[in-house]
């Protein structure tokens, strides 16, 4: 029996207007001037609502030839939902103003059936809104290719939980017909969020938030899931996706396939200059396998 996730934050984190959003998503990927490459088996891509992070979003997607992908596992964090461990959607179905994504229930099957997963309620699946951002420039990027979506909400899992979730999905990456859909913003600065950091030798609040991401951006670039964690908990960075970065770190470093992460683009909602002000970042990555 079919079970719709329907596409609850279109009309509000982006538009709902089939032609609009396929224009604009058009016009994004064209402006981001990317070359499709085969060898591009994932991405890691901000969730924000079209108007903030669309365009920065495009320098992820803009990488995927899609001809001989049939199957995306995306990996998104919960915002509203606590769980400890990974969570699998129950839909069917997953509906964009642009067309929809089939669920690849028989991959759901199978990785049920490893026993260190939860199902996710549809409610929560239609309440988070990280794996949604992503699905219409999958569904732009992917339009007329048969491909199925497998949804995995990464909770907020022990660094352990990190490690075994990795190992455990490694084994998808090395075959070349799967894609992996990494959600994540960056640094969420300002007193809305708790997050104030700031070091003044690098000259305005802005351009400290900029090093903070970029430092670690540079360490998600190495493949090191331990250098990764050491960083979030020197420095607490409000990269929101830390827990599926963290996992696909893991799974890459678990896999055959030798696949290297190199950001492409870096983007802030806004430039702070006081500490009244507030920002969130936005970085686009293309995870590569190196031949």
């Amino acid at each position: 029996m079919e079970k719709v996730r329907q596409a609850s934050h279109a009309g509000s984190w982006y538009t709902d207007n089939p032609t609009k959003l396929s224009s604009d998503l058009e016009e994004w990927l064209r402006a981001a001037g990317l070359t499709k490459s085969p060898h591009v088996r994932g991405v890691i891509a901000p969730h924000a609502g079209y108007s903030y992070s669309g365009r920065a979003a495009a320098y992820a997607f803009g990488n995927i030839d899609p001809t001989n992908i049939s199957r995306i596992f995306l990996l998104g964090p919960s915002h509203h939902y606590y769980t400890p461990r990974c969570a699998l959607s129950t839909a069917t179905v997953y509906k964009t103003p642009i067309g929809d994504l089939p669920v690849d229930v028989e991959m759901i099957k199978e990785i049920r059936a490893m026993g260190k997963f939860e199902m996710m309620d549809l409610r929560v699946d239609e309440a988070e809104h990280s794996m949604e951002m992503h699905l219409p420039y999958l569904a732009k990027v992917f339009q007329g290719h048969d491909v199925k979506v497998v949804p995995i909400l990464v909770g907020s899992v022990s660094t352990e939980s990190e490690a075994m979730y990795g190992e455990l999905l490694a084994k998808y990456v090395d075959d070349p017909k799967n894609f992996f859909s990494v959600s994540s913003d960056f640094c969420h600065w300002g007193s809305r969020f708790n997050y104030v950091r700031y070091d003044k030798s690098h000259g305005p609040i802005h351009k400290s938030i900029e090093a903070l991401d970029k430092m670690g951006m540079d360490i998600i670039e190495t493949g090191d899931p331990d250098a990764f964690k050491k960083y979030l908990l020197e420095f607490d960075n409000t990269i929101c996706g830390r827990h599926p970065i963290s996992v696909f770190l893991h799974m890459l470093k678990h896999c055959s396939s030798k696949i290297k992460i190199n950001f492409l683009r870096y983007e802030q909602s806004s430039q702070c200059q006081t500490k009244r002000d507030s920002s969130v970042s936005y970085a686009s990555a293309a995870a590569k396998l190196e031949c």
